[in-house]
């Protein structure tokens, strides 16, 4: 274990002041016995306390100031190498948070991005990005892990949401089926939204929400993971529908 070591200060001589002492640091006299606390009062009056320059005046706080914007977290899950890193990056006002590992050999068979993907890296974590909607709404978005072996984060990820996007590859739809359940049993509002892989989708949207198995009440929307315009859009849905939702338990 690493350790911090003491400066070695040099030995005082006898009946002389160590290097190390009040006495020495300060330049007081030998003779001055230890200070505990404050015996006495300074020796010099305290400075006068500060006043502004004639002629100016101290400002006030401003008065009307706007409240900060309300933040709403938003969930972008669904299967692996669906596009969710990308769906949170093409919209975040900052510098998205990944964290993107390299996939390597020990994945083959288990972490099939699809014939269509080039992808090499994974999420093996979460990602983290935020967008600001408008003066009194902030949209921060957390991206789930795709694998099914980090499914043990997501129940800390959801904590707190009020709305998710599943996001959907038309090729692979088996691969999006445990995060809709997920979202089914917690009670969670969610919208499907189906990525545009190369701008065509393998299936029409009345099929894939006929294979989903997903009510009327779900919102089933196309969008393209790339494209900035096409993910707020997506998002916008979501919002309406966590909305919706508050402002009905409210009313019950």
């Amino acid at each position: 274990m690493d350790s911090v070591r003491s400066p070695e200060w040099p030995v005082a001589p006898l009946g002389g002041v160590a290097a190390n002492s009040a006495a020495a640091r300060y330049g007081m006299s030998s003779g001055t016995g230890p200070i505990v606390g404050r015996a006495g009062p300074p020796s010099s009056p305290p400075p006068p306390p500060y006043q502004p320059p004639s002629g100016t005046r101290a400002s006030s706080p401003p008065v009307g100031r706007p409240a900060p914007p309300v933040p709403v977290k938003i969930l972008v899950a669904g299967g692996f190498g669906v596009g969710k890193t990308t769906t949170v990056g093409a919209i975040s006002e900052i510098a998205p948070l990944t964290t993107e590992a390299e996939m390597t050999t020990a994945g083959i068979g288990v972490d099939d991005p699809g014939a269509r993907s080039s992808k090499t890296t994974t999420t093996v974590a979460m990602d983290f990005g935020c967008v600001t909607i408008d003066r009194s709404l902030k949209l921060y978005l957390f991206g789930t892990p795709g694998q099914s072996r980090f499914g043990f984060m997501w129940d800390d990820l959801a904590r707190g949401a009020l709305g998710a996007l599943v996001v959907v590859d038309s090729a692979r739809l088996d691969d999006c089926f445990p995060a809709i359940d997920f979202f089914e049993r917690a009670g969670l509002p969610f919208v499907v939204g189906v990525n545009a892989f190369d701008g065509r989708l393998a299936l029409e949207l009345g099929e894939i929400r006929w294979a989903l198995a997903i009510g009327d009440h779900v919102p089933l929307v196309q969008f393209d993971a790339r494209d900035r315009l096409s993910v707020r859009d997506a998002l916008l849905v979501v919002l309406d529908r966590a909305l919706d939702r508050a402002t009905r338990d409210r009313r019950a």
